[in-house]
């Protein structure tokens, strides 16, 4: 399990120069890619693009990007043969204008190159490329400890709903059972206090017998066997859920994930993408089964226990919107 914020940086040298890519993430509904790239980058901003949807599912991602350039000698800065193509030039010129100035150390270091700068839009992509994978391996690694993180939070949070079910379980007939008697003596006393005379051909055990039925059908409209059973499923697929990444991987495993995935994911991972939409929409059927809960309490116990139940799933869906 992964968070959706993190940071990764990674550089790249070449011919060209150097290249620092910088990745920050946090948590969003979708996939939200942000470029920040100068002008001689921005031609490799497209396969950025797609080396990062393969590697990332969810979250708004701000990519930055700086380059430098390297230095040349003053030997290859200033070559024999761009020097004569200068001078051909000035003597060409001054043969029509005879009064020009020959030019200035200025003017030969920043004479165009055209040459140069078509190399240079070709080679700066792949070493934006090599450090966007430098930056997505450790903005992964980051991402997979903070997740490792909210997992343990999550489960000593199931822990405790699990807990709150076991109990409210085993005392579930007790209540029930209170419930009905309580019942039972509220609808005795309300025919007794309404037809103090007007009983008498009815005898008293088809009396009770038919108080012990009302009370029997009120007290199984409070039954909520099934919504606990239901609350364990839910805490039972959310630990399954969880339990995909127990641990943070190593940077050797990460950087061999995201390779795979700068390739392409593989028909197994993609069973492990989108799982905060997973746990969101899971931890929405616990809530209704906790609202469900409230509704049918009987007494001040079972009315805490749901009050408790929606509190710590409340928590968790807090945690879980950063999960990607």
């Amino acid at each position: 399990m992964r968070s959706m914020t993190g940071f990764g940086t990674g550089q790249a040298s070449g011919e060209p120069g150097d290249v620092v890519v910088e990745i920050r993430s946090v948590n969003s509904r979708y996939l939200d890619l942000q470029f920040r790239l100068p002008d001689e980058l921005r031609q490799a901003e497209m396969p950025m693009r797609e080396q990062l949807s393969r590697a990332l599912a969810r979250g708004k991602v701000e990519v930055r990007a700086s380059y430098t350039r390297t230095q040349p000698r003053l030997d290859q800065q200033f070559p024999t043969q761009r020097l004569t193509e200068i001078e051909s030039v000035y003597r060409h010129i001054q043969r029509y204008v005879p009064d020009v100035s020959p030019p200035s150390l200025i003017d030969i270091t920043q004479w165009p190159d055209p040459n140069k700068s078509l190399n240079d839009v070709s080679q700066w992509t792949p070493l934006c490329l090599a450090a966007t994978q430098a930056a997505i391996e450790e903005l992964i690694e980051v991402r997979s400890r903070e997740g490792a993180r909210l997992a343990q939070i999550i489960e000593a949070q199931a822990q405790a709903v699990q807990s709150l079910v076991s109990a409210l379980r085993a005392r579930l007939p007790e209540l029930l059972r209170a419930q009905s008697e309580r019942v039972a003596m509220r609808l005795k006393d309300a025919l007794t206090q309404a037809f103090p005379n007007g009983l008498e051909h009815i005898s008293g055990q088809e009396i009770a017998e038919r108080l012990t039925t009302e009370a029997s059908v009120i007290a199984l409209k409070a039954d909520v066997a099934e919504e606990l059973d239901r609350l364990v499923t839910h805490v039972q697929e959310l630990e399954g859920l969880i339990g995909l990444s127990d641990a943070a991987p190593s940077k050797e495993t990460t950087q061999e994930t995201t390779q795979e995935t700068t390739k392409g994911p593989k028909p197994s991972s993609l069973a492990k993408q989108g799982q905060g939409k997973r746990l969101d929409f899971l931890f929405q059927e616990m809530n209704r089964e906790a609202n469900t809960l409230g509704s049918k309490s009987v007494n001040g116990e079972m009315t805490q226990a749901a009050i408790e139940l929606k509190l710590l799933i409340e928590q968790m869906r807090e945690q879980i919107q950063n999960i990607e």
